[in-house]
């Protein structure tokens, strides 16, 4: 599709005498780095296009666009520390940023701990500033503690990964060569901050981490007395647009120059005068043209700041007229209504990875065109799932036209000291910064119980705060997973405008509240997998592994499904997901988006059944460059590519896929035999890369990855983390000694003894946790279960069991009367809340035991503990229950125990 770009938006613009300085000394210094992208596992088409000279060098900020700016995104000096560490004495080479370190584009490509900083630093030149002009230094975005330095000096600090936050550098800079160092701590998921969907050792639904630095770093000239805030509402049905604006500095005698323009021409101008540095007004807009999907219009805002006359600053911005709420359509039923109008909300779940630079786009054309292509395919909404995106994405957004559903990201699952505070702010800083976009329709709390907490309360504040938009405030507080609920829930959605339900694969329609619509938050998630084009060939994932040949058909069935739900209240759906994401292969497209796995064309025409395709659903012609699959090319060939290498194939992609054919084939003989000859042809089958796929396609004591982990277990660990070889070998004896039988009343002592011999005292205590599991798991045999609950743990608590000490120690509580046992797992769960689990959940466990064991005055210390980390959860009244009875000296274990 054809945009017609922002009057302001892409404009050229011009830079101070100061900044135009920086600009051609930075430019000069780039020329001379030595960067090189690191190995990619799979690139976009983009990642040619980025280098030191070509970083997204566009405007980040065009909601508040200044013309005197300078893009500092590039090459910076990095370094990992220690967390003691005051200040680096050296650096260790070259990041580019805005990419973040552990991606291949930064030429980095490193895993940040959480006990190590990372530090960043860049070396401009710059006059000293007349008394007139300030420098401002922003950041779109730091994940997650970013402390600023200017020459050794502190200028501030700010948390909050998916935030813009800048500092006034001005008084710290000196003539001649100042030093801008920025210090990151990064915790992802092991600290209290809101990480989504990154995980620090990424599996299924989470993925590679984003440290530090991920978008544009820029630097700006103002006046000392400046525009800092723009919020702009609209308001159709009075035919008006409701401006709040901030200053900073002396505001007297100054006013406010505000114009509105449509297609280029003036159709009004306020003057606003500014008291205690706001400035508000209400500005008619005649004739208003709505903003929608079908024709996103956008209107173009300037907003100058004088005094007594003279100008002191400048920005401009855009604005969209558009309404959304929850009205009755004309059968009674509740539904989302843009601009009074019932719409259909067809979207997808949009996750926002990339393979080459992780949260950040390669460059501004890819950041666009995951937008285009969804619109393309004849969706009219994303959902922007646990990721706040750059501005531009927004702006985006606002300019191809479709309705975007954001999630706040949410707080870690067991809500540790400080991370309410943390969520509480990061929204409300969230909701201020994205206001403006006529895009955003939809405000979701929370996801799936995910760090989920006083429902209720943080409902009410969000639909205070923000009264423009819709809340769903907890999408898929009922998950369906093949039909079958995960967890009720005694108040779902309370207070939401939305009721909302996940269902996977196929969809469903949650039960009618009232004044709420009725959505599917998400379903779908049918896997196909496409050689060449997988982020990890050994992890393909989806709730549903079909052929490509399979896809068309199950997804025009799911639409033929919501057509039929639509017709009884349905309002909007969210499939899941436009592009695969590292090791989910669920997606429309594949994750370099170079293969879209059902045409562009039919897919359009089956979506066309739920959305009305208008002009405004052009397909793009970027799209154009994105192939077909080959629905040939699937596990049918292996016959085929198995005779080539049986007449002498020896490349190592045809035998690594035929291994992993072989596996899905259940051909284990050959998989063996492929697997080792792929070993043997490995330039380097040590490294992390190859022992990952050789461990993981390892299933017997014959292949090669086994006995690696048999003989080299220091190295396997090395490269793979403490403990891999044992779990590795783990597998193997389940596999080969325990899964065959273990349905038919197996012969443990027999089993234990063959196992002793065959792998010694590791294969031995492995036996023993089996054996626990089954008579506690399966057979209820809770005598057993106690005896071999402390053999096990005896031999095992201090090393990783592959067991969660929590459920297992929890079940024993419930089952188990022996005071013995009891008192050795009371130890048991003492031991993993000083090394492993301190949640809500182990203390409380922890807190049982010992008031079981006649130590209650101990227990209600630990029980208080943990009822105050679950408060605002659906487990606090169970707890607080729990409680009660130990204080009033009643048991809390189950009767006739």
């Amino acid at each position: 599709m054809k945009l017609k770009l922002s009057l302001f938006a892409l404009s050229t613009l011009s830079l101070t005498p100061c900044l135009a300085q920086i600009k051609k000394n930075i430019d000069n210094n780039i020329i001379t780095v030595n960067y090189q992208t690191k190995p990619i596992r799979m690139a976009t088409r983009w990642a040619k296009d980025v280098s030191p000279m070509n970083v997204l060098k566009e405007y980040p900020r065009p909601q508040l666009q200044r013309n005197s700016w300078i893009n500092l995104n590039g090459p910076w000096d990095y370094c990992i520390t220690d967390s003691s560490v005051e200040m680096p004495n050296s650096f260790e080479g070259t990041i580019l940023v805005p990419f973040p370190i552990e991606s291949a584009l930064s030429g980095v490509q490193k895993q940040l701990d959480p006990d190590k900083r990372l530090w960043y630093r860049k070396i401009i030149p710059c006059p000293v500033v007349n008394n007139e002009n300030r420098i401002l230094l922003n950041f779109g975005a730091v994940d997650w503690l970013a402390s600023v330095f200017i020459n050794g000096k502190k200028v501030g600090q700010h948390s909050g990964g998916y935030q813009s936050f800048g500092f006034d550098i001005t008084d710290f800079l000196l003539p001649g060569n100042n030093e801008i160092l920025v210090k990151v701590y990064d915790p992802t998921d092991q600290g209290p901050n809101p990480h989504g969907k990154q995980a620090l050792h990424p599996q299924n639904i989470y993925y590679t981490p984003s440290s530090g630095i991920w978008q544009t770093v820029w630097m700006e000239t103002v006046s000392s007395t400046h525009i800092t805030y723009l919020k702009a509402t609209p308001d159709i049905d009075q035919k008006s647009l409701h401006l709040d604006i901030v200053t900073q500095g002396d505001a007297k005698n100054c006013k406010l120059e505000i114009k509105v323009l449509s297609n280029d021409k003036i159709i009004n101008t306020v003057a606003v005068p500014i008291i205690k540095n706001q400035g508000n007004t209400t500005i008619n807009i005649p004739n208003a043209r709505l903003w929608s999907p079908d024709d996103p219009f956008l209107y173009d805002l300037s907003v100058q700041l004088t005094a007594n006359g003279s100008p002191l600053d400048l920005v401009k911005s855009y604005f969209g007229m558009r309404k959304i709420n929850i009205q009755k359509d004309d059968k009674g039923m509740d539904r989302i209504f843009l601009n009074n109008k019932y719409t259909y909300n067809l979207g997808v779940l949009d996750q926002g990875f990339w393979p080459d630079g992780l949260y950040t786009a390669p460059t501004d054309d890819a950041l666009s065109f995951d937008i285009k292509a969804i619109k393309s395919l004849g969706f009219n909404t994303i959902r922007k799932h646990i990721k706040i995106e750059p501005e531009r994405w927004y702006y985006y957004a606002d300019k191809i036209g479709v309705l975007v559903w954001q999630d706040f990201v949410n707080p870690p699952y067991n809500l540790p000291d400080g991370s309410r505070a943390i969520f509480e702010k990061e929204i409300r800083e969230t909701m201020d910064q994205l206001h403006n976009h006529p895009s955003i329709v939809t405000w979701v709390l929370f996801n799936e119980r995910w760090g989920a907490y006083d429902q209720q309360r943080l409902t009410d504040w969000v639909k205070k705060y923000d009264t423009s938009r819709i809340l769903n405030a907890h999408s898929g507080e009922l998950l369906f997973v093949n039909d079958e609920l995960r967890e009720p829930s005694e108040t779902p959605w309370i207070h939401s405008d939305i009721a909302d339900v996940h269902s996977y694969p196929n969809p469903r329609i949650p039960v009618a509240q009232p004044n709420q619509a009725r959505v599917l938050g998400e379903f779908g998630g049918v896997g196909v997998s496409v050689p060449n084009h997988e982020w990890n060939d050994i992890q393909g994932w989806g709730y549903v592994q079909v052929n490509p040949g399979e896809l068309k058909k199950r997804y025009t069935h799911m639409m033929e499904k919501l057509r039929d739900l639509e017709r009884v209240g349905l309002s909007a759906s969210i499939y899941t997901q436009p592009f695969d994401v590292e090791g989910e292969e669920n997606g429309l497209l594949t994750y370099d988006r170079a293969i879209i796995k059902i045409p562009v064309s039919e897919i359009r025409d089956i979506n066309k059944k739920l959305v009305n395709q208008s002009g405004g659903f052009t397909s793009d012609s970027s799209l154009s460059v994105v192939m077909n699959i080959d629905t040939s090319d699937n596990d049918n060939k292996y016959e085929e590519l198995l005779a080539e290498y049986k007449n002498g194939g020896r490349d190592s992609s045809l035998l690594r896929r035929l291994v992993l054919m072989a596996l899905r084939k259940k051909d284990q003989n050959n998989a063996c035999i492929i697997g080792n000859d792929y070993f043997d042809i490995l330039a380097d089958p040590y490294s992390k890369e190859n022992l990952i796929f050789l461990l993981q396609t390892a299933r017997t004591d014959k292949d090669r990855g086994f006995i690696i982990c048999r003989d080299k277990p220091e190295l396997v660990d090395t490269k793979l983390g403490k403990n891999s070889a044992i779990r590795k070998i783990e597998k193997v004896i389940d596999a080969e000694n325990i899964a065959p039988i273990y349905r038919s009343n197996p012969n443990w002592d027999e089993i234990q003894q063959r196992v002793r011999i065959k792998y010694g005292n590791l294969g031995e205590e492995y036996v023993l946790g089996r054996r626990m599991i089954y008579y506690g798991f399966e057979s209820s045999d809770w005598k057993n279960f106690g005896k071999y609950y402390v053999l096990y743990f005896k031999r095992a608590l201090t090393h990783p069991t592959g067991y969660s000490l929590n459920n297992v120690t929890w079940v024993l509580y419930e089952h188990v009367s022996d005071p013995e046992v009891l008192k050795f797992a009371r130890d048991v769960m003492k031991y993993a809340i000083e090394n492993l689990d301190n949640s809500a959940e182990a203390y409380d466990t922890y807190a049982q035991l010992l008031h079981r064991t006649n130590q209650s005055k101990e227990a209600i210390k630990w029980e208080e503990k943990a009822l105050n980390m679950i408060k605002g959860t659906p487990n606090e009244k169970t707890f607080a229950e729990t409680l009660q009875k130990m204080k009033a000296g009643q048991p809390t274990w189950p009767p006739n125990n």
